[in-house]
């Protein structure tokens, strides 16, 4: 059998709901008290001057409908002779009166602009505190994190999802505004009649109870719109960043379903959720004009016929029930609004969230420069849990000497090399630089210290100059002599603006071997002391090759480098060989002991000494066509 809980434990439980859902935006809202304090002290002194103003308006609808009626006193001598002028004349006393009401607007109107100031100022500031705080927590958490999340549902999170929160606080805003003034309005109703305000209040309550329940429902709606939003940006993302990939394939149809589907889906659950909101403030309308009229009629035949109540004093508790029932309709509406939200707050809550994802520990020895080496200690590695993707990995590297990985794809090598940049953390062993753990480092001094060039370099939206000297501080003859021991400075030269060319989104202007040129040029002029190279030649055709491969010997010299090889030419003259399969290394020593072992990689050297032989006529004819400037 089923417990029903007591109308009061249920409406206290629904309170707790309420602060428990918002805990996000009353937690960030005390990191700036004098806003907070002065957001809601200005409403509370716009709502009393109201209450002044009503007072005041009762005591004109009295002097004009009753000429021998008692004129209103405050109980204060001086009050109620300098001020309301009791003793005057009935002209006199209406001429203070309206004074006054207009004066009491006046100031209300100031308080209400400060009320609205200091509200969005809170709003602003508790948005940019989440934009920090959000950045902060995308910047501390580890890789692994970015391996599960769609990225797309990161952007939404960020931009639409704290748009929402902003749309929460002036909702809440203004329901704390008028609920202020409500309560004004209640202490005013009640001095000139308990039962009439008693009567009102029940039916009033009456209403509100009954459309909690489509409030509550527009709250539970708010959450497949957040997660279908979500879904949105992510595929919008995919499909921009890899429109190339799309009409490479021709697959616009498949994209077309894909984008119409999960639009349907937002539109489906928008409608749904418009729908219920849509409800709240015509039927509070309807309800409220009915209560209205009832109150109407019942002050006039009961109240008023009987001598219970002047006239002045019915209009003007009819005044506050016009001025109710329009507040009451907008409360309705800010609650179901902030209902529809609350998908929003909890979205963000959840990014903010610290007990359920990977973050690096990071460690407080500062790293200068390699002395020793590099070590892997019988090193274990799997992604989330899965299957192992390196085993027992025991390796050496020395300063100043360079290590080539190869093996098959999936045999581990681009895992191995991001270990040392502290990517991700072995699962089992540990990564030693001069014996030190690497876990004592602090990972940015290492970081910084260390330049990467993969095959998929990422330009970013901005000029040359900015790509190159990304992070740092230097002069432009400094960035051009980078340029030039990269070789990039021929095409740069060429571009429309030169150095200041805006290179567009993922740098869309630049052709393959032309962004890899940029990424040495960015790695040389950081001056690093550990190079980790991971197949940057491996997608450029042969006169690009060649280029890079300059590039990246002059970038080597006097370095450690990891170097993860495609073409086993570009790694012959490496100090170290390390060949691995299947996550284990089973062949390591230079180049040529390898070979005259005749095991792994012998059969890689065959096999791409033959394929070079059948490709060399067809790669010379290329060569003869081709400049040194790849077109764009």
């Amino acid at each position: 059998m089923k417990l029903k809980l007591p109308t009061f434990a249920r409406r206290l439980l629904k309170a707790t709901s309420f602060w428990q859902d918002n805990r996000l935006i009353l937690r960030e809202l005390r990191y700036f008290p004098g806003i907070v304090t002065l957001a809601l002290i200005f409403p509370l002194l716009a709502a009393i001057f109201e209450g002044f103003g009503i007072g005041f308006l009762l005591a004109f609808l009295q002097t004009l409908t009753n000429a021998n009626a008692e004129p209103i006193r405050s109980g204060v001598e001086w009050i109620d002779i300098w001020v309301l002028g009791v003793n005057g004349s009935k002209l006199d006393q209406l001429f203070r009166v309206s004074a006054l009401i207009l004066l009491s607007t006046w100031i209300r109107a100031v308080f209400n602009y400060l009320t609205a100031v200091y509200m969005g100022l809170a709003r602003i500031r508790l948005v940019d505190r989440l934009y920090r705080q959000i950045f902060e927590q995308l910047q501390s958490l580890s890789l692994s994190f970015f391996g599960q999340t769609q990225v797309g549902s990161l952007v939404n999170t960020l931009t639409s999802e704290v748009g929402q929160l902003q749309n929460f606080i002036g909702s809440f805003s203004f329901l704390f505004t008028k609920g202020l003034v409500l309560v004004i309005y209640a202490a005013i109703a009640i001095t000139i009649s308990w039962q009439l305000t008693l009567a009102s209040m029940v039916l009033f309550s009456l209403m509100a109870v009954g459309l909690s329940t489509f409030n509550r429902q527009a709250r539970e709606l708010s959450f497949p719109v957040s997660k279908a939003r979500g879904e949105f940006t992510a595929i919008a993302s995919e499909f921009i960043n890899g429109i190339r990939t799309v009409q490479a394939f021709a697959t616009q149809e498949f994209e077309r379903q894909r984008f119409f589907r999960i639009s349907d889906e937002i539109a489906d659950t928008n409608i749904r959720a418009i729908m219920q909101i849509s409800i709240v403030r015509p039927l509070a309308e309807a309800i409220a004009s009915t209560i209205l009229i009832g109150m109407i009629v019942v002050g006039m035949s009961v109240f008023v016929s009987n001598g219970a109540l002047q006239v002045g004093s019915l209009l003007t508790f009819i005044f506050l029930l016009f001025r109710l029932v329009p507040a009451i309709q907008e409360i309705n509406g800010s609650l179901a609004a902030m209902g529809s939200m609350q998908g929003s707050v909890h979205a963000i809550e959840e990014l903010l969230r610290r007990d359920n994802k990977p973050y690096l520990q990071n460690g407080h020895r500062q790293f200068t420069n390699l002395q020793r080496a590099i070590e892997f200690v019988s090193v274990d590695f799997g992604y989330g849990g899965e299957s192992p993707v390196l085993q027992n990995i025991t390796l050496t590297i020395p300063k100043g000497q360079t290590v080539a990985l190869v093996g098959a794809s999936g045999a581990g090598k681009s895992t191995l090399a991001d270990l040392i940049p502290r990517f991700y953390d072995p699962t089992e062993g540990d990564i030693r630089i001069d014996g030190l753990s690497l876990h004592e480092f602090d990972i940015t001094s290492v970081r910084q210290r260390i330049a990467m060039v993969s095959q998929e370099t990422f330009i970013f939206n901005t000029s040359v100059r900015n790509n190159i000297a990304y992070g740092i501080d230097v002069e432009d003859a400094e960035v051009m002599a980078a340029a030039k021991l990269a070789n990039a400075v021929e095409f740069i030269e060429d571009l429309p603006e030169g150095l200041d060319t805006v290179l567009g989104d993922r740098g869309v202007r630049l052709s393959g071997g032309q962004r890899q040129r940029i990424a040495i040029a960015r790695a040389l002029l950081r001056n690093p002391e550990i190079l980790i190279l991971d197949e940057a030649t491996s997608a450029l055709d042969s006169v690009s090759e060649r280029l890079i491969q300059a590039s990246i010997e002059q970038l080597s010299v006097g370095r450690t480098v990891i170097a993860i090889a495609h073409r086993l030419s570009t790694i012959m003259r490496a100090d170290k060989v390390v060949v691995l399969e299947q996550g284990q290394i089973i062949e390591q020593g230079t180049y040529q002991e390898l070979l005259a072992q005749r095991g792994k990689l012998w059969n890689y050297h065959q096999m791409q000494q033959g394929s070079s032989s059948e490709s060399s006529s067809s790669d010379n004819n290329q060569e003869t066509h081709s400049s040194v400037n790849v077109p764009k």
